[in-house]
């Protein structure tokens, strides 16, 4: 697959974990569970990535061995289909746990294709 259909997925996970860090930067887990509008806004975050994860392809993910590729695809099935059963705690935990090693291997992802 060619890098320039590759790059639109890449913008949009480090665009969606920038609005997740903004809008989560110095809040609290207890501020994110009293906040609707903030838990809606990074689960719809978390939705983008997921989708967009499906689109870089499996060579290219495979680069990338220490990312969950399958949850991260999985979670958005989740957010979508399964919303009444998502736990705001495995939210936060992703949002706190997790998206710093994902946003550096899609930095990483970006940077070898930028050189191929």
């Amino acid at each position: 697959m060619p890098a320039d259909l590759v790059r639109p997925a890449l913008r949009a996970i480090l665009e969606a974990i920038d609005g997740i860090k903004v809008s989560t930067h110095d809040r609290t887990f207890d501020e994110f569970e009293a906040e609707w509008l903030l838990r809606h806004g990074v689960q719809r975050d978390i939705e983008i990535i997921s989708e967009a994860a499906r689109r870089i392809p499996p060579e290219i993910r495979a680069t990338q061995p220490h990312i969950p590729w399958v949850q991260i695809i999985g979670i958005g099935n989740v957010l979508w289909h399964e919303y009444h059963r998502v736990s705001d705690r495995a939210v936060w935990n992703v949002v706190q746990d997790r998206l710093h090693e994902l946003e550096a291997a899609i930095i990483a992802i970006e940077a070898a294709l930028n050189e191929g």
